[in-house]
């Protein structure tokens, strides 16, 4: 019987060694790899996609049709497995998603290179312009200064950065293809509308060399209008600039558009 118990212990003892040892060597050093990750915005109203000119309906009965559509993505990091914050560098850190550049599938990619080799569960990034970024002064903006002024993505310096720009027209009950202007971000350093979101992904974000995962965002702009607070467009919400209570219910009602629909690890 002794002989047996120790035959048995010797076995385990085995078998837990060949595991371990198993383990250890499928270990996967990533130590010095990046790669590339693109994040591919998606918009649509609800469950259609979006496309100008279409009529759309909210919840106040209000219809409305967008000829610009276009907002300011910030302060990307991404969350891996072992809860550790990768940040893109803060230079590049800044990006415009334009309705009007996306491709045949309505797609608007943002690539984001030499990210450090890791299992990705979340991503954060802003809407709009912090307020660090922006008391940085006209040089501390880089090259995106001009790059918004260009894309109308800017007041004036003074006044900052429009974080989202949709325009078009609307109609209610008391109006016909009235003008509808959503320009909502922060005023100077007076009004603070910067907001920021983090998605977790379906699965694991295989960042590699050699290796491009994709992440599909899909945005949707209904609830910019029927968010956290349904507004109505002759209640002021037609004309959306510096006003304090319309740019903080837009800002509020915008960070909460976004979700993760799904991943690719090619």
């Amino acid at each position: 019987m002794k002989i047996l118990k120790y035959t048995i212990a010797l076995l385990l003892s085995i078998t837990i060694a060949s595991c371990s040892s198993d383990d250890d060597g499928n270990t996967e050093d990533l130590t010095g790899q990046t790669g590339d990750l693109i994040l591919k915005f998606d918009n649509g109203v609800g469950d259609q996609d979006f496309i100008f000119g279409t009529t759309y309906t909210n919840d106040n009965g209000e219809t409305y049709q967008l000829e610009t559509l276009k907002y300011l993505i910030s302060n990307v990091s991404l969350t891996d497995s072992d809860g550790n914050v990768y940040t893109y560098p803060a230079e590049d850190n800044i990006f415009i998603v334009s309705e009007a550049n996306g491709n045949t599938a309505g797609e608007i990619y943002i690539t984001l290179e030499d990210v450090d080799a890791a299992n990705y569960t979340q991503v954060t990034f802003g809407i709009g312009i912090d307020q660090e970024r922006y008391a940085s002064g006209a040089d501390g903006q880089g090259d995106f200064l001009t790059t918004a002024q260009d894309e109308g993505m800017m007041w004036s310096w003074a006044t900052g950065y429009r974080f989202m720009r949709f325009d078009g027209t609307y109609t209610s009950e008391t109006e016909t293809d009235a003008a509808l202007n959503i320009h909502m971000g922060s005023v100077g350093t007076a009004i603070d509308n910067y907001k920021e979101t983090t998605l977790t992904f379906p699965n694991e974000v295989l960042v590699r060399e050699g290796n491009e995962p994709s992440v599909h965002i899909k945005a949707d702009i209904a609830q910019v209008f029927d968010g956290v607070t349904s507004v109505s467009f002759d209640d002021g919400y037609a004309q959306v600039h510096t006003d304090e209570t319309t740019t903080g219910v837009i800002a509020t009602n915008m960070s909460g558009i976004f979700s993760v629909h799904h991943v690719h690890n090619d």
